[in-house]
């Protein structure tokens, strides 16, 4: 029952968040449609409607985002069998990771890989990371070569699972045609064979990207370039004057998502929610709607979400937090 009541309470907050993103087009479009440029937000948001035949596990590939981040920006959608005509949210946009914004950072918390190139806007790409039992190192690295159609060496937890000692380049290698060797041996960012594992818990510790993504990034990274890995689940960047709270599944959550198409239940926020908040908002602190921070934080949809109000609005009162 108390399982249940967090469901209902969860679908509730949800109506709520997306009410606006669920109108028809024509009546009001999400703000993040057409964003205002901003040196803190890549991509936008779109939407598609599902067909009878759809499966989310084969439309992400297909829309170009993440298997998981899809699941979290569509709750109580069955990824097998989605109910035809639903209006489905495609999360293509993202805050950027509070990071230097140079080389390669590969942000853990939302499964994705942002480039930062001299004068040019920043490139971002949904990858799949460590499986449950594995992972991949947090902290500062460099590519250190880089090679096309690569021969895959299996490591040792690979060749106890039976695998060759190595697999020349083509379709069964799972490298893809494209590999970013690291200064961490045995780590790589590279391309993929299946590209339903992209977005997912589907490697022993390296990065990986859907095939059209890698061989971008492929052109685009020289040896020497810095390499970031973070784990960031909550970002925070500001959007036409107002402060935006992006806060995605954390570990656990998503690789419940990964294996079960839904979150575990009942959904927390995480511990240090508000402070970062605060932190972020600064002088703009009386601004911060803070009960939308909190359900913002419960139901972690991985998409940026207003949390400032109008300076003669007045924000919405909140119950204070609960310690668990």
């Amino acid at each position: 029952m108390t399982e249940r009541r967090s469901r209902f309470a969860r679908s509730a907050v949800l109506a709520a968040l997306l009410a606006a993103a669920c109108q028809s087009p024509a009546v009001r479009r999400h703000p993040l449609e057409t964003p205002p440029p901003s040196p803190d937000l890549v991509g936008r948001l779109s939407f598609r409607v599902a067909r009878a035949e759809d499966t989310l596990i084969d439309l992400a590939p297909e829309l170009g985002v993440g298997y998981v981040e899809l699941l979290a920006a569509n709750p109580g959608v069955d990824p097998w069998l989605p109910k035809d005509g639903t209006r489905l949210v495609v999360p293509a946009v993202r805050l950027l990771p509070s990071a230097p914004r140079e080389g390669i950072v590969v942000n853990l918390g939302d499964l994705h890989l942002y480039y930062f190139e001299k004068g040019a806007p920043p490139r971002f790409y949904p990858i799949g990371i460590a499986k449950d039992g594995y992972s991949t190192p947090l902290g500062v690295t460099m590519v250190k070569d880089k090679r096309e159609k690569p021969t895959w060496y299996p490591g040792p937890s690979a060749r106890r699972d039976g695998k060759p000692e190595f697999v020349k380049p083509g379709e069964d290698n799972p490298l893809g045609e494209y590999a970013l060797y690291l200064g961490w041996p045995a780590y790589l960012i590279h391309g993929t064979n299946d590209p339903r594992g992209v977005g997912r818990h589907s490697s022993r510790g390296c990065i990986r990207l859907y095939p059209n993504d890698i061989a971008e990034l492929y052109q685009l990274v020289q040896p020497g370039t810095p390499v970031r890995v973070v784990n960031q689940p909550v970002k925070l960047g500001w959007i036409g004057g107002e402060l935006y709270l992006e806060v995605n599944p954390d570990a656990e959550q998503s690789l419940e998502i990964d294996e079960n198409g839904k979150p575990p239940a009942p959904p927390r926020p995480p511990a240090d929610l508000r402070e970062q908040v605060k932190r972020a908002a600064g002088k703009e602190a009386a601004r911060v709607d803070w009960a939308r921070v909190d359900r913002t934080g419960i139901v972690r949809l991985g998409i940026p979400t207003r949390v400032t109000l109008p300076e003669d609005a007045k924000p919405e009162a909140a119950p204070p937090r609960r310690s668990s």
